[in-house]
């Protein structure tokens, strides 16, 4: 699928998005109109999904940033679509993850302190529906975030 002038691009790209296409040419070794045609022909395929800016929410005011543990009551056959679709309404959920096992939704939840983290929780997260059990983790310390992929 991808040969070794497209991985070259993609490393190149991954790292710094904001490359004018002379500059990610000359990076990758190739010209700027070969660079242009594979950078579309990766978009057309899906495998570069977009671009977009990484706001550091931490850097705005939000200093809590919350993990759900979330298992949902299974016995009702729209649980799962109907939690979903109420969980996507919730500004401060900022992350929604699906598992398979005995937890079946991850939600991470920021806040500005633990005030409105509560008040979130008690007026936002337990009123969504279908919930069967829930656990709350602290995050203490972001270890690694990277999305860059080892090509």
């Amino acid at each position: 699928m991808l040969d070794d002038t497209d991985r070259r691009l993609l490393r190149h790209y991954q790292h710094d998005a904001t490359l004018g296409p002379a500059e990610l040419a000359e990076l990758a070794g190739l010209t700027p109109a070969t660079c242009a045609r594979r950078l579309e022909k990766l978009y057309k395929s899906g495998i570069i999904r977009g671009n977009h800016a990484v706001i550091d929410w931490r850097a705005l005011g939000y200093a809590v940033e919350v993990s759900l543990r979330i298992t949902l009551d299974k016995t009702q056959p729209r649980a799962f679509d109907e939690f979903m679709e109420a969980a996507r309404q919730v500004p401060d959920v900022v992350e929604i993850q699906t598992f398979l096992g005995r937890v079946d939704v991850r939600l991470s939840v920021i806040a500005r302190n633990m005030a409105q983290y509560q008040q979130v929780y008690r007026s936002s997260i337990l009123t969504l529906p279908h919930i069967a059990d829930i656990e709350a983790l602290m995050h203490v310390a972001r270890i690694k975030s990277d999305e860059v992929l080892p090509l």
